[in-house]
């Protein structure tokens, strides 16, 4: 059985720093493209970060988020990352972490997509205050 917990969200003032984790177990971690999402009160579910399997050294980011956030990979810990910095008070959601079961690497016509994703977290809430 696959699960994906996520761990180390908050509530932070704009401007500050949080490092979100996804622990896996389950699934053959480091063989998997992993991604995170998030979703806001009221909005859909929308794309933020992807990174490739094995190596990780394919990434791909929301226009939103870059520069600000990186996504990274531990596959020695089955874990994925999300730091996120210079947080903003539009950064304020829920954050998911997924994994697609079949696909390794990046397809852009595809890495945003929710359905894309076979397995989910159950979210970490992350709150910045102005």
């Amino acid at each position: 059985q696959v699960q994906l917990v996520e761990s180390g969200g908050g509530l932070v003032q704009a401007g500050g720093s949080l490092r979100l984790s996804c622990a896996a177990s389950g699934l053959t971690f480091s063989s998997n493209l992993m991604a995170w999402f998030r979703q806001a009160p009221g909005k859909e579910r929308e794309f933020v970060a992807a990174i490739n399997a094995w190596s990780g050294a394919g990434t791909y980011y929301t226009d939103s988020v870059k520069g600000r956030f990186t996504v990274s990979r531990d596959n020695a810990k089955n874990t994925v990352y999300l730091q996120m910095n210079s947080l903003k008070p539009e950064d304020t959601a829920v954050y998911y972490c997924a994994a697609d079961g079949r696909a390794q690497y990046i397809h852009l016509g595809r890495v945003s997509d929710v359905g894309e994703y076979d397995y989910w977290g159950q979210g970490t809430q992350v709150t910045v205050s102005s």
